[in-house]
């Protein structure tokens, strides 16, 4: 039985602090197919309440974690005129070690995100 998760952590480079209340969505992907395993909200440690893919339901394979910076910044107060500069941020991987523990932390201001993978 594989024990590997997924995490992340988002945090807001322009207002130094966690990200709270930043919607994400992460998909498996096969190929030209999606399919949608987690629909979530950071707290106000920029996390979500456990992992974002639990060992419950890891697998190897492509995964998408989309962050939806947009609607984030606007109700920060941070964004500007529509269209924002950045609204939603994709991020796509690959799983590989059935037994890691996958962190994929997001870095955010409204004109740059970074990522890696953390540990």
């Amino acid at each position: 039985m594989p024990e590997g998760y997924l995490s992340t952590h988002v945090l807001d480079a322009a207002r130094g602090c966690p990200a709270e209340g930043m919607r994400l969505t992460l998909h498996r992907i096969d190929g030209d197919d999606r399919t949608l395993l987690a629909d979530t909200v950071t707290d106000a440690d920029g996390r979500t309440e456990g992992p974002v893919l639990p060992a419950s339901a890891f697998r190897t394979g492509t995964y998408e974690l989309l962050f939806h910076a947009g609607d984030y910044l606007r109700a920060t107060g941070q964004a500007g005129a529509d269209p924002l500069f950045l609204d939603l941020i994709p991020i796509r991987f690959g799983m590989s070690d059935p037994e890691a523990h996958y962190h994929v932390p997001l870095l955010l201001s409204p004109f740059s995100f970074s990522t890696y993978r953390g540990s």
